[in-house]
């Protein structure tokens, strides 16, 4: 086993950072590793929006609903970003609508989430420990406002990431045989029956943002979290298309 995969093995989700910046030559190498990052078709359209300013972070750790957030030593947001190739186009005297289709989106929104992984990998490669933060989106137009985000822009998802201080313990797992299929999808009879032995591992594992209380089981919290439901992020299409993007759907 190599010390890449050795280290992917081990991810682990990092709420709590030591109090200390990360140095300028990490930041400077894991700028390099989102720029070689693969694109669609070779457009780039992804940009990042680190965020240094203390009163931003307290803002959007009101909008992830985390605390915790406003204490992170380096926040990184990725943003699906079709502005800039469309300003370049328009500067060419092109004009497509086409800027603003839904397959431009997904390709932006594809590329900003292949992007953070690509530095979630850097960094921990090199000792740091890094937090996703799909909360953004919790309330997305808050966010692109916070942000100064343009029309055909929109926030995928953050980042943050520091030197650890907590130890977490290593999340179980779900079977790849449940999750892995071979030349097309295959659909069980009864999940509940598979994941048995996993839903009786879940309730091993202690989540430390609970102080350090034994979660439920799997089975449980997918009915949990189906009913914990935000009205805000049921609407982002919303945000999508007020950020200039047009869904062009069939009507039914």
């Amino acid at each position: 086993m190599n010390d890449t995969i050795r280290t992917q093995l081990q991810h682990r989700t990092i709420r709590e950072f030591e109090d200390k910046p990360v140095p300028e030559e990490i930041l400077n190498q894991l700028i390099q590793v989102a720029a070689r990052t693969a694109t669609s078709n070779g457009m780039q359209a992804c940009s990042v929006v680190r965020i240094t300013d203390q009163a931003k972070k307290d803002e959007l750790a009101d909008i992830c609903r985390q605390e915790y957030v406003a204490r992170m030593p380096e926040i990184w947001i990725f943003v699906a970003d079709q502005y800039r190739n469309g300003r370049i186009a328009e500067e060419k005297n092109c004009h497509e609508e086409s800027i603003r289709d839904m397959d431009r989106f997904f390709q932006a929104f594809t590329d900003a989430c292949l992007m953070a992984q690509n530095v979630v990998n850097a960094a921990e490669s090199m000792g740091l420990g890094t937090v996703y933060l799909g909360s953004i989106l919790n309330d997305p137009k808050r966010t692109v406002k916070l942000l100064n985000l343009p029309k055909l822009t929109f926030p995928a998802l953050g980042l943050g990431f520091g030197y650890p201080a907590q130890n977490p313990q290593m999340k179980p797992r779900m079977d790849m045989n449940f999750r892995m299929f071979e030349n097309g999808y295959k659909c069980f009879d009864n999940y509940l029956d598979l994941i048995k032995d996993y839903d009786e591992i879940m309730k091993t594992y202690y989540d430390l943002r609970e102080a350090n209380k034994r979660v439920d089981s799997f089975s449980n919290q997918v009915v949990t979290k189906l009913k914990n439901v935000n009205p805000v992020r049921q609407k982002i299409v919303n945000v999508i298309v007020e950020q200039g993007f047009d869904l062009k759907l069939d009507k039914i």
